[in-house]
């Protein structure tokens, strides 16, 4: 069976399949919001830490009384920094409105460019008419020691203790983590740490952590002031994957697989909601309920087996009260004529009569004993599957039997028998099949005038068993009504003709369990009725349902009347 097929007809791999459909739409959803958010949150880290750094070149070069010494200003920045500060006029740069805004709050713009792997960097200068700029490929510890070597000498602009402290107040503001002037000894520096340290040299310290959330650098500035140093930091690393953002990421994920989940479990519980209402229906009397579940899956095989199950159920109680009132009255007159025979022997000494009147007893028990058998074949075949013993039947056996069986009646009626090739078999039930015949020839027995013809065959892997009379016929809107139950028509096949309306019903039944069809047209040949009943040669998977074609005829030709 293919994916496509499975996915329609079964709901169980199709909440599987959707389920994995899910999962990996989620985790695609996932990787690329988290892959979003980290865009940003790299970007406003490269932000951060380069405000601090160019607002401190950006004081520098406000500082320089004039262009030359701005020039050269720039110039040993530049050679300290490791690349090329430049001043520009801000137009020169189509900035977004985000950017400008970055600008105004005295912020840092970083423009990276992922392919060539390279940021520029832009700050405005206090000049709103110029923006200074500089391209780095990466951040190196050159660049570390040159950002202390502004500081210090932003800081040599002030010279007492609280008026530095003051600055770096200040300074610290625009910086994404701590500034402070601190006494060497409380720096937790080995003795290679505060020999560099004296040597006027910067210090920059890794603390590491098993939490990547937790490791950052710390640069330590010799000071101006004696046993004083200024602590830069701790400055965190940016980390791809903090834990709230895998939690978030977890927490998004399963509400969207719950939803999934859910989208995909509901047409199921809506679907068990309608066979739970049908099932409350039915427990309560209601054999009318039809439950309407669109699909091919489990759920909606299910329902139409509810339906089938429901309509059989119905179809039983309503066979079984016709059959009640039927039984009732076919009984009440071999018994009204039982007692007045037995009536009759009671008041009668004459010995001629009373031997007459027990062969009308003997005829009435007899008349009684066929429609008991009819009764019970009846109920047989409508209330479940009967055991069909199937098995290759030879058809011009079959025929040529009940063409004797027929003449051994001796009536005065001419049966003739067309039955195929003696090679010609079926699949079939022998007992029922014979049954499905002699019914059929009983029947045109009863109304044909001089001929009936009784014949079988193989067409088109369906097999077919044919009878046909001379008699008036059925009139064509009452051939569904002879499959009915007790039903009896008003023209040439009346009670008079015997039977008790069971024997077609009878036929319809077998040919039902047979997966085949029953039905009644004109004779071409003998202009009379022909009953045909066809069915598929090879036998078939059956599946114990309703016979809803039958009940269909049944039901209408019921309200026919």
């Amino acid at each position: 069976m293919s994916l496509v097929s499975s996915l329609k007809h079964s709901i169980f791999v199709r909440i599987y399949a959707g389920l994995l459909i899910v999962c990996l739409c989620v985790a695609l959803f996932a990787q690329l919001l988290m892959d979003t958010i980290n865009k940003e949150r790299v970007q406003s880290y490269r932000e951060n830490m380069a405000t601090g750094a160019f607002y401190l070149v950006s004081e520098g070069v406000s500082r320089q009384e004039d262009a030359t010494q701005r020039e050269y200003w720039l110039t040993d920045a530049s050679s300290l920094f490791g690349s090329t500060f430049r001043i520009i006029p801000i137009d020169e740069v189509d900035f977004s409105a985000s950017e400008l805004r970055r600008f105004d709050n005295g912020e840092t713009v970083v423009r990276y460019i992922g392919q060539d792997n390279y940021a520029d960097i832009y700050h405005r200068l206090p000049d709103a008419d110029k923006v200074l700029t500089v391209r780095i490929s990466q951040v190196t510890e050159q660049q570390v020691r040159a950002m202390a070597v502004f500081l210090l000498d932003d800081l040599s602009y002030y010279t007492t203790l609280s008026a530095k402290r003051e600055r770096l107040a200040v300074l610290e503001e625009r910086f994404s983590y701590p500034l402070e002037l601190k006494a060497s000894n409380t720096l937790n520096l080995d003795n290679d740490q505060m020999m560099r340290l004296r040597r006027d040299e910067v210090v920059i310290l890794l603390q590491d952590s098993s939490s990547q959330s937790q490791s950052a650098i710390s640069v330590v500035v010799p000071s101006e002031i004696n046993d004083m140093a200024i602590l830069m930091g701790p400055v965190p690393l940016f980390n791809w994957f903090p834990l709230n953002l895998i939690v978030s990421m977890i927490l998004i994920s399963m509400f969207l697989i719950s939803l999934g989940v859910y989208a995909l479990i509901f047409p199921l519980e809506r679907k068990l909601q309608l066979i739970q209402v049908g099932v409350n229906e039915v427990s309560q009397g209601n054999l009318d309920i039809q439950v309407q579940v669109i699909g091919q899956d489990e759920i909606a095989r299910l329902s139409a087996t509810f339906n089938a199950m429901t309509e059989h159920i119905k179809r039983l109680i309503e066979s079984q009260r016709e059959l009640t009132r039927a039984v009732s009255h076919e009984l009440r007159t071999p018994v009204a004529r039982i007692r007045f025979a037995v009536d009759m022997l009671a008041d009668t000494d004459d010995e001629d009569s009373r031997y007459m009147q027990r062969d009308f007893i003997d005829e009435d028990i007899e008349a009684l004993n066929g429609l008991i058998d009819e009764i019970l074949t009846y109920a047989k075949l409508e209330e479940g599957s009967p055991k069909l013993d199937l098995e290759p039947v030879n058809l011009k056996e079959l025929v040529e039997q009940v063409v004797r069986e027929t003449k051994a009646l001796g009536k005065s009626i001419e049966v003739i028998g067309q039955p195929p090739n003696a090679k010609v078999t079926a699949i079939a039930d022998r007992r029922y099949l014979h049954r499905v015949i002699q019914n059929l020839a009983g029947n045109a027995l009863r109304y044909a005038e001089t001929t009936i013809v009784i014949s079988a065959g193989v067409k088109k892997g369906n097999a077919f068993v044919s009878v046909e009379d001379d008699g008036q016929g059925i009139a064509e809107e009452d051939r569904e009504k002879v499959f009915v139950p007790f039903s009896r028509l008003d023209d040439s096949r009346t009670r008079a003709s015997g039977g008790y309306g069971l024997g077609l019903s009878i036929v319809s039944r077998i040919a039902f369990w047979f997966s085949g069809s029953m039905k009644v047209d004109e004779s071409p040949e003998l202009g009379g009725a022909r009953f045909v009943m066809t069915w598929p040669v090879k036998p078939l998977t059956q599946t114990i349902a309703a016979d809803q074609l039958t009940q269909e005829k049944s039901e209408r030709s019921l309200s026919d009347e």
